[in-house]
């Protein structure tokens, strides 16, 4: 049996084209290369899971490729990586401050990566001073963190800094559908949309998410598949509670959010869940605004649909009382009848309304 590569390892971006949902960045390190223009010590700080260390390498090795004009894998001898979160300590950096003193014999540049560099002591930040503010010709340094705030100001002051920002979720599921195509996987695109929401923004955990899935589901990904999977209430189930609260059907929602609670769900993971669904139909009330409804095509047209039935006075009093109850949750001594009265409130405003009329 051959070895699993997980898709993270084996889609990872070897070009600056192919990282995702990070283009003004690539584009300024693209045209910092090709004009000569590029800064010594540079910070790469942003979330998890979103390009930063991939950016490096592939910065690492385009440097050394325009400057020689040769596409040369033995390059690969003149980048280094050091994982701060194990190498820490002074004596790390001044093994690597020696190394830096020797020039490369291959290529121009002798590069340093130095990952999670947040976690270097602050004897080494100090022991590394000096070395980042006059590096030798031949040396550039890319520091990668996920809590700049960590980093002393006079480090941030000798680096250039590009903030990486989260992958949004339309990026997130394009690339993923590219992968399913390439892989031969028949994916649905709510199925997809729904890995790259609970990704939250982060391009590598949309990745492990994908794997988990297809390991279940194998080469048809449906958007029920996902949902068991990953243990999260489908649109359904907001669909339906919101249909019942809408005719004012109380016994039918609470025994629906009974059933909800026996496939294991927590209270306050549905009452929020509910919100958001209540949100997302008041986007989808406005032409304006729909464009902010980040769904699957399919679940597009429910909520178009179900948007034209629910009042706008009504989806705005019930985002106010579902925010409520979830605030009020953890304090709650009876939580189940906490969340229980709140959907009678719910399913009681469109019937107060038409008493009010008569």
């Amino acid at each position: 049996m051959e070895p699993f590569v997980v898709s993270a390892r084996k889609y990872r971006p070897a070009t600056f084209k192919d990282v995702v949902g990070q283009q003004s960045i690539t584009n300024t390190l693209e045209n910092a290369i090709e004009n000569n223009h590029l800064a010594q010590a540079l910070l790469f700080t942003g979330p998890r899971g979103v390009g930063k260390t991939t950016c490096a390498r592939i910065l690492a090795k385009k440097i050394n490729e325009q400057a020689t004009g040769v596409d040369d894998d033995d390059f690969a001898f003149n980048i280094f990586e050091l994982d701060a979160a194990s190498n820490n300590s002074v004596d790390d950096i001044r093994s690597l401050i020696d190394q830096v003193r020797i020039p490369p014999q291959v290529g121009k540049y002798k590069v340093y990566i130095i990952d999670e560099v947040h976690m270097l002591s602050s004897a080494a930040f100090n022991a590394f001073l000096k070395t980042l503010e006059e590096p030798p010709v031949h040396a550039i340094f890319i520091l990668a963190t996920t809590e700049k705030h960590k980093i002393i100001p006079t480090i941030l002051s000798r680096c250039q800094i590009f903030d990486f920002k989260r992958i949004t979720v339309q990026s997130a599921k394009e690339h993923l559908k590219n992968i399913a195509v390439q892989e031969g996987v028949q994916a649905e695109d709510d199925a997809l949309h729904i890995i790259a929401q609970k990704a939250d923004g982060a391009m590598r955990d949309a990745l492990s998410i994908y794997d988990r899935v297809i390991s279940f589901s194998g080469k048809n990904l449906t958007r029920q598949a996902v949902t068991e999977n990953l243990n999260v209430l489908d649109y359904d189930v907001y669909f339906n509670i919101t249909d019942l609260l809408i005719t004012n059907k109380i016994p039918e929602v609470l025994i629906a959010f009974n059933q909800v609670l026996s496939k294991g769900f927590d209270g306050q993971h549905f009452i929020n869940g509910l919100a958001s669904h209540f949100r997302d139909l008041l986007v989808a009330k406005d032409s304006a605004t729909i464009q902010l409804l980040e769904v699957g095509d399919t679940a597009k047209k429910q909520y178009l649909e179900q948007a034209s039935k629910a009042d706008f006075s009504f989806l705005l009093t019930a985002i106010e009382k579902a925010n409520t109850t979830d605030l009020s949750y953890r304090a709650s001594k009876n939580q189940r009848l906490l969340v229980e009265l709140c959907l009678m409130q719910l399913a009681s405003i469109t019937h107060d309304g038409q008493k009010k009329k008569q």
